[in-house]
């Protein structure tokens, strides 16, 4: 097959099948892999006996569609805006998205100078709500921003919300996104992001299954989730209320065996009922970017361990400690009470008392000892006494 400049027979009647049809058709999609791409451009251009799997009113609508359709000017749209199209075959092709099967689409329409195959083998997706807190826009922007500096590529939808969030944090960051869209990649869509998606063209990857001049539609958003699974080696939910089409994303992301993870909110607000409820199934609870790299990173991409801060009273030797803790917090004691308290002999009892005054702790008052004042106050708040 020729590259992706060079329009072929082959690319031209995927162009041709992506005008006359819907991405995700599963029954194009058989027909193409059971009689190849030219015998169906050939049998929809000629209008006669219908292929398998459509009724009589449909085959009539595509071959209505089939009539308008111009292959050769979509690639000249194409080329105005600076996109190509990228079909199986070519070197450019991202292989994981044959895992679509029959919804595999015919062929994606690609804005940027990066190869989209190589950008693809180290991409997490972050997809979110639209009308998302500015607690959900926060953790996706960091989010995205960690991400790309650890070199993995941000893959979002370029819609409002979340999906903004994660490009600008990638792209704040320097780092690589890709958005892909339900609609033509030169009709920037939300028309509030045409800076964004040109911003991200420039830098990045602008994606989509749909030819140039075409608009999104609610069926189209949900279909296009498919695409950010399926490119991607996992999918972050940052914010989603149940009925969140982002959540698609990552039920598609499960189907494909991919990395679904998700990012928690507060128990009291709807936008995160739908990430508890993946939380509550398969998905993987992740808090920041080095626990989504341990999941879709490779051997060693290990999370540090998340631990409080050390205190002061943890570089106690442990008997010191519990000398420490047999004080009583009211009154000066005898060496020989505290000793009992801490279950320890009295010379052991005064051994450790005499570390604990040197540091400030305790303060010796005849023949008792007392916690210092200062030492109150920091045994309750873990500060150390000085």
């Amino acid at each position: 097959m020729t590259g992706p400049g060079e329009p072929d027979g082959e690319r031209l009647g995927r162009v041709f099948l992506g005008r006359v049809t819907e991405p995700g058709d599963e029954v194009a999609g058989r027909w193409v892999r059971e009689f190849g791409v030219r015998e169906v451009v050939r049998r929809l251009r000629c209008g006669g006996t219908a292929l398998p799997g459509v009724s009589p009113t449909r085959w009539a609508g595509l071959v209505a569609r089939a009539g308008r359709a111009a292959p050769e000017r979509d690639l000249a749209e194409a080329r105005a805006v600076d996109a190509r199209f990228v079909c199986p075959g070519d070197g450019e092709w991202p292989g994981q998205l044959d895992d679509l099967g029959d919804a595999r689409p015919l062929g994606l329409w690609v804005r940027g100078r990066p190869s989209l195959r190589m950008w693809a083998l180290r991409s997490v997706a972050v997809v979110g709500a639209r009308a998302c807190t500015a607690y959900g826009s926060h953790v996706a922007a960091t989010l995205a921003a960690a991400l790309a500096e650890h070199g993995w590529v941000v893959v979002s939808g370029g819609a409002y919300g979340i999906d903004g969030a994660a490009h600008r944090g990638a792209l704040a960051a320097r780092g690589a996104t890709v958005a892909v869209l339900a609609c033509g990649v030169d009709q920037p869509y939300p028309r509030g992001h045409a800076a964004l998606i040109g911003r991200i063209a420039h830098q990045g990857l602008v994606v989509g299954e749909l030819p140039p001049g075409d608009h999104p539609t609610p069926s189209r958003f949900i279909l296009r989730n498919r695409v950010i699974a399926a490119l991607t080696r996992g999918t972050v939910v940052v914010e989603a209320a149940r009925r969140s089409g982002s959540l698609a994303t990552a039920r598609a992301a499960q189907r494909l065996g991919r990395f679904t993870m998700g990012v928690p909110g507060p128990v009291t607000s709807a936008l995160s009922a739908g990430v508890h409820d993946l939380l509550r199934g398969e998905a993987t609870l992740v808090t920041d970017a080095p626990e989504v790299i341990e999941l879709v990173g490779g051997i060693g991409d290990l999370a540090p361990a998340h631990r409080g801060p050390v205190l002061p009273r943890d570089l106690l030797h442990p008997d010191a400690r519990c000398v420490l803790a047999a004080l009583p917090g009211d009154r000066a004691a005898p060496a020989e009470e505290i000793a009992l308290g801490a279950r320890t002999t009295p010379e052991d009892a005064i051994a450790r008392l005499y570390e604990l005054r040197a540091l400030g702790y305790v303060e010796r008052h005849g023949d008792g000892w007392k916690l210092t004042r200062q030492a109150v106050i920091s045994v309750r708040d873990g500060r150390h006494p000085r």
